[in-house]
């Protein structure tokens, strides 16, 4: 959020209509720069806020007056439609509905799902994409302003769209301008200029109250100002008001500045006191209905003595206007006076009312009104209320829902009632992403009738909001206790399934027995999906049990087993690393896309931030590196927006998983340096596992295997805060290609030990080519090149292109020192496009380097004194080397020779080079030899 600040220096007085807008010129130069920049053709957006009555819609209205040759769109949110979904939306696009035909289909479709103008899904994602079309192709003819006037009362539908609409504009002439009465740094708003609309001074009131009353005396204006605090709308209203009751209130008493609310409650509801009983009843009514709708008023009223007489007088009074069939309040502070200062036996007959008016489908507004007139227990409403909160469920309103079933608890005559209620609002909160509600509502359950109940009630949802936000040993206990409360199979399936995780996730052997037995002795006999998946699940996750039976199973089959699963495979399934171990990921990519999309309908962020992040994972494997990494951007910002840490962290793993072939060992360090400060104090042993994998992958890449074992020795280290078995099962062939460089037999041995039992358990085809290539790494002569042939050729292999590709790359450096060049460049060459494609320019450049050494290449160029001039392949390789500061034994453990053989090579470069140490290494052009390769010419 960019808060502006007001520059203290004089600026003119402004105007909008024939009104001087006293005090404002620093707010009215703000939006003019706004309005200029529209002009210009680059979006921008404004946020006005402070309290009622501080002037922010006067803004608003200079704003739309002096705008040049503009497109208005405008909208207004009321506290009633804040629970109805794209309610505000329906009013900003209602002028220029006869666009929608220009939208693309699926645009045009989701939008007028949304306006009720059919039956179509409202995709969120759809909808704001359509608007955001739809206005900038109105901004193609001439510049568009949208103004949102009470923006804390929109909609949280609307809002989100608006949201997404401001802040893509930069590129068009757009100006979005909101207002609303608390500062917004976080919600919807969050991220655009925001600026505060504060009390005018002192001498700006005086004159305000000068105009508004021409000849008031000085005593009324002395009045008027200390009661007023600076609030515009108090400084017009309360002059003009005869014989308010306390009307001075004692000079420097604390508290003054926050009575302008309660006053100006006071001074609206003794100018309605003056009307006659109809017109107050029909004030009362417009007041409490907030839509706007004048027909629901006219009807509500009818039982009321109100006549045509009443409406003349109701609008005379100047407190409403009545533009078509639409009511609307001179100033939103006018119906919340209204409203707030009636008692309470009125407003409820008024609730009343205008739910007997109310058309039969209107289900969650008469449901609302009921409550609102309600003042004891009422089984009835509640039902009501529990009725519209589904409505809100199946039209993915989730927080709409979580409000209603609130107060249908509330309303519950019965504890178990209200305990349902509350836990079926938690879950909808968890759906949505409200973790902090959904604690909170579960809490108050659990007062009611108590934590057992309530795991029964919510189908365990405690210990998966542990899970997601918390510590995964404690959500291992909240789960695998409320298993034998829940009644539904496949609940209690997924609860089992993510309690193992958690002991997975936190490394605990003996807990992940635990909850296996748990597991086992779910009834699974009604269904016979889960039927089929209990066995597989049983010997998955013994993954390192080697007495635990296997069950043999085709990728395919889990393909199949996961689409019938439906959107809560991502509960029930072993997470896609261990999936991956096992060899039965394949499929599961377009099952996790069409889950994907289900989610994106139901707007189930939580669940849609977890399937981002598996998806990302398969794009990794398969070479889909840009996939990946937008997935991870998008569950980054989903997970940070509900705050899933544990999801959060998994996608910085992501990005760091990308950031290490390709170089960037600055991102890498600071992903994993975050993912550690949350990971290792919650014990989530699987994210710190793979921090230090993608650390020692990196400094493995830019030819630093030492520094490479040292991390990746970790993941097998008993007591370590990163040891975890599937991640150094995963990690074992960048482990022993380290461990080789450096000379460390003692690693590489219980290293291939270790994957020669995982093929002979499982034959997956990962694990039988890191088999073969790590038996290559410390082999010789034909033996080796056994080796990585087989490698090359287990089915399946290439179906991981990067790792087939670092095949390639050893093969290739082990066919040039064997001096078969032809062979090594044909290798090598593949290698080198793979890398190119996926950007991991460390390896890429490490292939075009034995590419060259293998055709015999040597540099040219024009001579100079800082140019390789006259070096061979090799002899440059050496050089560029011993400039990145390595050390001889470094150096010989990359190029695999020896430090002797480094020594020689660096004899020769330095008389060639016109050098005499390795310090003035740094000063040669080693650029061209980037530029040798067959692949390039």
């Amino acid at each position: 959020m960019t808060d502006l600040t007001l520059d203290p220096v004089t600026v003119p007085p402004r105007f909008y209509g024939d009104m001087e807008l006293f005090g404002r010129g620093a707010e009215t130069a703000a939006l003019d720069g706004v309005l200029a920049r529209a002009a210009d053709g680059a979006g921008s957006g404004l946020v006005l806020w402070g309290e009622p009555g501080i002037g922010k819609t006067a803004l608003l209205e200079y704003a739309v007056d002096t705008a040049p040759n503009v497109t208005v769109l405008r909208c207004r949110g009321t506290r009633m439609e804040a629970g109805i979904a794209f309610a505000a939306l329906h009013e900003l696009l209602w002028p220029v509905m006869d666009r929608l035909d220009t939208l693309a289909a699926p645009q045009a479709a989701a939008l007028r799902g949304a306006l009720g103008l059919s039956r179509d899904e409202t995709n969120p994602f759809l909808v704001g994409a359509a608007v955001l079309s739809l206005v900038c192709g109105m901004a193609r003819e001439r510049p568009v302003l949208v103004v949102v006037d009470d923006a804390q009362w929109v909609n949280e539908a609307t809002a989100r769209c608006l949201g997404f609409l401001a802040r893509r504009i930069g590129a068009d002439p757009v100006a979005v301008l909101l207002t609303g009465h608390e500062d917004p740094h976080v919600g919807p708003w969050e991220g655009l200029p925001a600026l505060e609309v504060v009390g005018l001074a002192e001498d700006d009131a005086r004159r305000l109250v000068a105009a508004a009353v021409p000849g008031a005396t000085e005593d009324l204006v002395d009045r008027t100002v200390r009661a007023a605090g600076g609030n515009p709308l108090a400084l017009h209203e309360l002059p003009t008001i005869d014989n308010e009751p306390d009307a001075d209130p004692v000079p420097g008493r604390p508290g003054d500045l926050m009575r302008v609310g309660p006053r100006l409650r006071r001074a609206f509801v003794a100018r309605a006191a003056v009307m006659s009983p109809p017109a107050r009843a029909l004030l009362l009514l417009a007041a409490a209905e907030e839509r706007g709708d004048r027909h629901v008023v006219h009807r509500a009223g009818a039982g009321w003595g109100v006549d045509m007489s009443t409406w003349d007088e109701l609008l005379r009074s100047g407190l409403v206007r009545a533009p078509g069939p639409r009511l609307e309040f001179r100033h939103p502070l006018i119906p919340a006076a209204v409203y707030d200062g009636t008692p309470f036996a009125e407003r409820q007959a008024a609730h009343r009312a205008l739910a007997s008016a109310l058309p039969t489908d209107a289900t969650a507004e008469r449901a609302w009104h009921l409550a609102a007139a309600a003042d004891t227990a009422d089984e009835d409403v509640a039902a009501l209320l529990e009725q519209a909160a589904e409505q809100s469920l199946r039209r993915s309103a989730g927080p709409t829902a979580v409000r209603t079933l609130r107060r249908a608890a509330e309303l519950s005559p019965d504890e178990g009632d209200a305990a349902r209620r509350l836990a079926a609002a938690a879950r909808a909160a968890w759906a949505a992403g409200d973790s902090g509600a959904a604690r909170q509502l579960l809490d108050d359950a659990e007062n009611l009738v108590g934590e057992r109940h309530v795991a029964r009630l919510s189908g365990g949802l405690r210990g998966f909001l542990e899970f997601a936000y918390g510590v995964p040993e404690r959500a291992h206990h909240y789960l695998t206790s409320d298993m034998a409360v829940v009644e539904d199979p496949r609940g209690v399936m997924e609860m089992g399934s993510v309690a193992v995780r958690s002991a997975w996730s936190a490394g605990r052997d003996d807990l992940q027995q635990q909850a296996l037995e748990r597991l086992s002795t779910v009834n699974t006999s009604g269904d016979p999906t889960l039927s089929e998946l209990v066995p597989l699940l049983r010997s998955w996750w013994s993954c390192h049990d080697a007495t635990a039976p296997v069950a043999p199973v085709a990728p395919e089959t889990v393909g199949n087993l996961a689409d019938r699963l439906g959107t809560r495979v991502w509960g029930l399934l072993p997470p896609i690393p261990l999936l991956q171990a096992w060899g039965v990921d394949g499929p599961l990519h377009d099952v996790l896309r069409v889950q994907t999309v289900a989610l994106r309908r139901r707007q189930e962020i939580t669940a849609l931030a977890a399937v981002l992040v598996q998806t990302a994972v398969l794009d990794v494997t398969a070479g889909r590196w840009d996939a990946a990494g937008n997935a991870a951007v998008e569950a980054l910002e989903l997970a940070e927006e509900v705050g899933t840490e544990n999801v959060a962290t998994q996608c910085r793993l992501i990005q760091a998983s990308l950031a290490a072939p390709r170089g960037d060992e600055h991102t890498v360090d600071d992903l994993t340096t975050r993912v550690l400060a949350a990971s290792v104090p919650r014990g989530v042993r699987a994210l710190s596992a793979n921090a230090y994998w993608h650390r020692g992958r990196a400094a493995l890449f830019a030819g630093r295997p030492q520094e490479a074992l040292d991390h990746l020795v970790c993941l097998s280290e008993p007591g370590h805060d990163a040891a975890h078995r599937t991640c150094a099962l995963l990690a074992a062939a960048d482990t022993v290609e380290a461990a080789v460089q450096v000379g460390r037999l003692d690693v590489v041995e219980p290293q291939i030990t270790m994957i020669d039992s995982w093929v002979r358990r499982t034959g997956a085809a990962w694990a039988r080519t890191a088999a073969h290539r790590l038996r290559a790494l410390v082999r010789n002569g034909p033996e080796a090149e056994e080796s990585y042939r087989a490698a090359l050729e287990v089915p399946g292999a290439p179906d991981n292109p990067f790792e087939y590709a670092r095949t390639r790359l050893l093969y290739g450096e082990w066919l040039r020192r064997a001096r078969r060049r032809a062979e090594a460049g044909r290798h090598l060459a593949g290698a080198a496009q793979v890398f190119e494609r996926l950007s991991a320019e460390p390896l890429r450049v490490r292939a075009l380097r034995e590419l060259a050494l293998s055709e015999g290449s040597r540099i040219h160029g024009p001579a100079g004194p800082r140019d390789a001039v006259g070096l061979t392949a090799q002899e440059l390789r050496v050089a560029q080397l011993a400039a990145d500061r390595l050390t001889n034994r470094e150096i010989a453990a990359q190029l695999l020779i020896s430090p002797r053989t480094v020594g020689h090579h660096l004899g020769n470069v330095y008389p060639k080079l016109g050098i005499t140490s390795r310090a003035e290494l740094a000063r040669i052009d080693f650029a061209g030899d980037l530029r040798i390769s067959s692949v390039d010419r």
